[in-house]
């Protein structure tokens, strides 16, 4: 479908990050015109642990992606789990639903990947274009556009389009504007992450440190936990979180936590400040449904402007593709529609189709953070789990949430039945 306006579109998504490239690629793949606006130019880098669970590959394939070794990607078996002295690695899980393997590829280029597949698809992409403004009818509040600074331009441009999409990320000033805020009662994590040349680079598994060993003090633990993701490149992804749950939380030094655990790791990995190739950097993790409500007003909020980071584990990425995916289809629907009651009847089951899919995994997620917020019981927790492989694969499908939703074994029944029966987030 042809543009009236090289500013005017069916659809205006803010955000060319993983949830608005994906947002748009369905759109235009349904017909719809679209605008993608990036406030960067790619390739750029973003905070991030550059690992794929199974569901963010299902998404990559469904937007047509070739997700081979060949084509640059780095596969992984599933993950490794390191707490009081115990190892134990868990493949990933065989199901219907998902592929039986992970992925590791650089933010830079993965996010590069899937806004120039979004171009492919005839989005509209454009790059160093700043949204400053959310457009709104005077009459109705709803929003008709937004305004952006183009390049090294010094006013505004206006672009126009019946429906938006946030996918501007955990700082969402374009929610903000449209006075969705926050939710306080909603978890929050924080995230550090640092790349370092060493011999592990090729590692097949995911590496997860559920305690963090203290150089300074070996009688104690640092808070939070860690990662260790081999790129495949010469250098592993290496970071640490920590939980808002946590009396830590904004209250440690985290540059210096990370060097203090990775001196406590064996010699020969090779983890020392000579051998980081990138400054230390966080981000914020917004969990569980953090910002509502998902539409308003001709505004619908996908990926991390929504707060849809699983609580479980901090995955971002597969929520952030599959709300946009969501998102789209809900979109479609509408702009089929003859009547803007019926178009609105359609917007507003987006909330609903969300709710539905995550709200009560979600909510199952808050309980899981309060709890290993206290020390005592996430170490008896590593203690008594590690122990028991059986109960350690219910767990892997629990927290990465790879379950078949129909069928499959006696693990994701129970899993997918306590979802359910869970109130929603």
């Amino acid at each position: 479908m042809q543009s009236l306006s090289e500013n005017q579109a069916d659809v205006i998504v803010v955000g060319a990050g993983p949830a608005g490239s994906t947002t748009a690629y369905h759109l235009a793949r349904a017909g719809l015109d679209v605008l993608l606006l990036e406030k960067t130019t790619f390739p750029r880098e973003k905070i991030c642990g550059d690992g794929l669970t199974p569901r963010a590959v299902t998404q990559l394939v469904r937007m047509g992606i070739d997700t081979s070794p060949a084509n640059g990607w780095l596969h992984n078996r599933g993950l490794r789990i390191l707490a009081g002295g115990v190892q134990l690695e868990l493949d990933w899980p065989e199901l219907a639903a998902h592929p039986n393997y992970g992925l590791v590829r650089p933010r830079a280029d993965f996010d590069d990947l899937l806004a120039r597949q979004a171009k492919q698809a005839g989005v509209r992409l454009l790059e160093d274009c700043n949204v400053t403004a959310p457009i709104l009818d005077p009459r109705t509040s709803r929003i008709t556009g937004v305004s952006a600074r183009l390049g090294g331009e010094k006013t505004d441009t206006e672009f126009h389009a019946p429906l938006v999409v946030a996918a501007d990320g955990n700082s969402t000033r374009l929610s903000i504007a449209m006075g969705l805020h926050k939710r306080e009662d909603r978890p929050m994590g924080v995230a550090y992450r640092a790349y370092y040349k060493n011999p592990r680079h090729t590692d097949d598994y995911l590496e997860s440190w559920l305690e963090l060993s203290d150089a300074k003090h070996p009688d104690r633990l640092l808070p939070g936990y860690g990662w260790i993701f081999g790129m495949g490149d010469g250098t592993s992804n290496i970071g640490l979180g920590i939980l808002d749950t946590s009396k830590a939380f904004g209250k440690v030094d985290y540059r210096d936590m990370m060097q203090r655990w990775l001196a406590t790791t064996p010699q020969e990995w090779e983890l020392t400040e000579e051998n980081r190739t990138v400054p230390i950097r966080g981000a914020a993790l917004p969990m569980g449904f953090n910002r509502k409500p998902h539409y308003t007003r001709g505004l619908l909020l996908v990926g991390d402007a929504g707060g849809m980071v699983n609580p479980f584990n901090g995955e971002g990425i597969a929520y952030a593709m599959e709300s946009g995916e969501l998102a789209a289809r809900v979109i479609a629907q509408a702009k089929a529609r003859t009547g803007t009651y019926a178009r609105e009847l359609a917007l507003s089951d987006y909330p609903r189709i969300l709710g539905e899919t995550y709200g009560g995994y979600y909510t199952l997620g808050r309980y899981f953070v309060k709890l290993i917020g206290n020390p005592k019981v996430m170490q008896l927790a590593t203690q008594r789990g590690l122990s028991h492989p059986m109960l350690m694969k219910f767990t892997l499908k629990l927290l990465a949430n790879l379950t078949d939703p129909r069928g499959g074994d006696a693990m994701d029944r129970i899993i997918n039945g306590l979802a359910k029966v869970t109130p929603r987030a």
